[in-house]
């Protein structure tokens, strides 16, 4: 049995969430009522692989809202209280979606495995970023070219290259994909001179010097509220895949030649009998589309490979971004594209 931690995108959908779902105190509940609230297993659900083979599955809502960001120790209690519940309910893997994953990373709770009388055991959760990287590669890979950019002459920003996910897409990139150059770019020096040696070249840019050259952008940390982006100073065409959370991007970056795509989501091969996660998520087709990361989850279900496969912080190998990449293609998943990608389109894994 597989299970996804997640969250509401903000207070207001949380409590709309809660006056449809019947729970009129938490639905009239203020934000700290939220705070104190505990999580909540809100749905099971089965499903079905291309193969044919089925699983089930747990949603697990943290009763986590953005607004919770700035007390620090009510996020941590939160995630870490959304994963002893999934443990105790026997749970074999668990991915940790949206805010659930960075608090996670960005607040080291690897310190905090005890919470109360449980003992987290860390190989029953993942990140699900091994995934999230290759489906965004693969974003990149598939649709580029559909707007007339030739990637083996093109320049490819990555924003926030040094984190986990920016990190092994800037792997995938160099080695796999061979783009004619990579434009690093992230807030802190060190970790991207690092990085740079790691890769064998790239260069290394503010932001604003990156935008103006790169043909392709991708996004893997979030948006500042102040940022501003002139459509005059970027390439035409453009293709900016938007792989940081909250997805915002396309509020930031539009006009003519301007491609912004939705990154890491991908989309199953059925509908699934979901109804809570349906509702909660904001997407196109909520029957079947999902963030990467809690397609990892699943894959890793129907795999039998129940391990923490995305762990840590730089860990993504590209031999794990092929595996996963595999299985994601042979169990019915698609890289969300810019035409939904409606025509078959070929393998990026390596056999």
């Amino acid at each position: 049995m597989f299970g996804l931690i997640g969250h509401s995108t903000s207070l207001a959908a949380a409590c709309e969430l809660a006056e449809r779902l019947g729970y009129p105190e938490y639905a009239q509940g203020d934000l700290d009522m939220w705070c104190s609230a505990p999580p909540q297993l809100v749905e099971n659900f089965s499903v079905t692989s291309a193969t044919g083979k089925t699983i089930e599955g747990a949603y697990i809502d943290s009763v986590f809202v953005p607004e919770m960001l700035r007390r620090f120790k009510t996020a941590k209690r939160k995630v870490l209280n959304a994963m002893e519940l999934a443990q105790k309910r026997g749970i074999a893997i668990t991915a940790l979606g949206g805010f659930t994953s960075i608090i996670f990373e960005d607040m080291n709770l690897l310190k905090e495995q005890q919470v109360r009388a449980t003992t987290l055991e860390w190989e029953r959760f993942t990140t699900g970023n091994t995934h999230t990287a290759w489906v965004i590669c693969r974003q990149v890979e598939l649709n580029a070219p559909r707007i007339g950019i030739d990637l083996a002459k093109a320049r490819v920003a990555v924003i926030g290259a040094t984190g986990d996910i920016g990190s092994a897409v800037c792997r995938w990139l160099s080695q796999r994909t061979g783009v004619a150059e990579l434009l690093l770019v992230a807030r802190k020096e060190q970790p991207l001179r690092d990085l740079q040696s790691e890769l064998g070249g790239g260069r290394i840019l503010a932001l604003e010097e990156a935008l103006q050259q790169a043909d392709v952008v991708v996004w893997v940390a979030s948006l500042p509220e102040s940022l501003s982006i002139d459509p005059a100073n970027l390439p035409n065409p453009c293709l900016m895949i938007d792989g940081g959370y909250p997805k915002n991007l396309d509020s930031k970056a539009s006009g003519a030649g301007i491609h912004v795509l939705k990154g890491g989501i991908v989309e199953f091969h059925r509908d699934i009998d979901w109804q809570v996660v349906a509702l909660a998520a904001e997407m196109a087709k909520p029957q079947r589309q999902m963030f990467a990361c809690f397609a990892e989850a699943m894959l890793l279900d129907f795999e039998e490979l129940h391990t923490n496969f995305s762990w840590g912080r730089n860990h993504i190998t590209l031999e794990k971004m092929e595996l996963i990449g595999a299985a994601s293609l042979r169990h019915g998943f698609q890289a969300l594209g810019l035409d939904s990608l409606s025509a078959p389109v070929p393998s990026l894994a390596t056999a």
